[in-house]
C-alpha cells in the first residue's frame, strides 16, 4: 500500500498505509468528527484492543469493545455507537470477504461494482462510498474501469475530500473547501427560504 498521511500522526498513518481494515475503519469514523482524528481512531483501537483483525473485532464482547472505544481520548465523539458500527463493519468483512478487507477492492472488476460494495457496508452512504472509492483510486491506484463516473466530482483534481489529503497543507485545503461549500449551501438555503 502507499504511504498515506491522513491522520497527520506517523504511527496512525503507518497503520492506515499497511492495514486495509484500518483504512476502511478510518473512513467509517470520518463523520461529524475532525478528519485526522477519525483516521487516528484505528490506531487507538489497535493499541487498546491489541489487534485490528476483523475476526477478533467482530467476535469481541460488544460492551467491552464499546468501553475501550469510548475511553478518552475516544475513537469518535460518539465512541460507543461507533464501536458498534466498527464491529458491524468487521462482521461484513469476515462474512463476505473471508476477513481480508483488501478483497473488497482487489476483486472488484468495475468502478460500479467497487462503489456498490462500499455503499453496501454498514455506515457508508452514497457520499462516503464515492469518497472512499476516490481515495482508493487517487492514493492506492485502485482504478477499475469506470471508477471516475461513479465518484463524480471526487475524482477531479483539487482538494474536495479525504481522497485528496496527502500532507498537512492538503488537509488544510480540503478543510477550506468544505467550509466554503458549507457556507455556499447555507447562503443558497437562506435565499430559497426568502424567495
Amino acid at each position: 500500500m502507499a504511504k498515506l498521511q491522513i491522520a497527520q500522526d506517523p504511527a496512525a498513518d503507518e497503520l492506515l498505509s499497511t492495514d486495509p481494515f484500518a483504512l476502511l475503519t478510518g473512513m467509517l469514523l470520518d463523520q461529524q468528527f475532525p478528519m485526522e482524528r477519525a483516521f487516528a481512531g484505528p490506531a487507538k483501537i489497535r493499541d487498546r484492543f491489541g489487534s485490528l483483525d476483523p475476526v477478533a473485532i467482530a467476535d469481541a464482547e460488544p460492551d467491552a469493545f464499546a468501553d475501550l472505544c469510548a475511553t478518552p481520548p475516544a475513537i469518535h465523539r460518539y465512541g460507543r455507537s461507533m464501536a458498534a458500527r466498527v464491529q458491524a463493519l468487521a462482521r461484513v468483512i469476515v462474512d463476505e470477504y473471508d476477513g481480508d478487507t483488501a478483497q473488497l477492492w482487489t476483486t472488484a472488476t468495475t468502478g460500479k461494482e467497487l462503489f456498490d460494495r462500499v455503499r453496501a457496508l454498514p455506515g457508508f452512504g452514497d457520499q462516503k462510498a464515492k469518497i472512499f472509492t476516490a481515495l482508493l483510486a487517487k492514493q492506492l491506484d485502485v482504478t477499475p474501469k469506470g471508477w471516475t463516473s461513479v465518484v463524480g466530482d471526487y475524482g477531479k483534481k483539487g482538494f474536495r475530500s479525504v481522497a485528496d489529503v496527502t500532507d498537512p497543507d492538503s488537509l488544510q485545503k480540503v478543510r477550506d473547501f468544505k467550509k466554503a461549500a458549507k457556507a455556499a449551501a447555507k447562503a443558497d438555503n437562506q435565499t430559497s427560504v426568502k424567495g
